[in-house]
């Protein structure tokens, strides 16, 4: 878990909701986010590594993402495509309660 890593994670606290390719979608708290991924909590999560998934980050996305690992109803997805600056700088500094 969080083994090559590219860029470091900061915590935050906001809502986001995620949807699978089979229209599957769920509110999740995400807690950890870097400008290339970010960690929620989904407790009874079937999400597996590899999976495809899109996220949205309060009202911003959606994002196309890449789950990379689940462990104890946590989740680590990988953007496809990084966050742009003053997105990433909007959720982590205005939207984190």
């Amino acid at each position: 878990m969080g083994e090559g890593r590219k860029d470091g994670r900061h915590p935050v606290e906001v809502w986001g909701h995620y949807r699978t390719p089979a229209g599957i979608k769920r509110d999740v708290p995400i807690k950890d986010l870097s400008e290339t991924g970010c960690r929620f909590f989904d407790k009874f999560s079937s999400l597996l590594p590899g999976s495809e998934i899109t996220l949205r980050i309060e009202t911003l996305g959606p994002f196309p993402a890449t789950v990379r690992w689940q462990e104890g109803g946590y989740v680590g997805a990988e953007f496809q495509n990084r966050l742009y600056g003053p997105t990433f700088d909007h959720i982590r500094l205005r939207l984190t309660r």
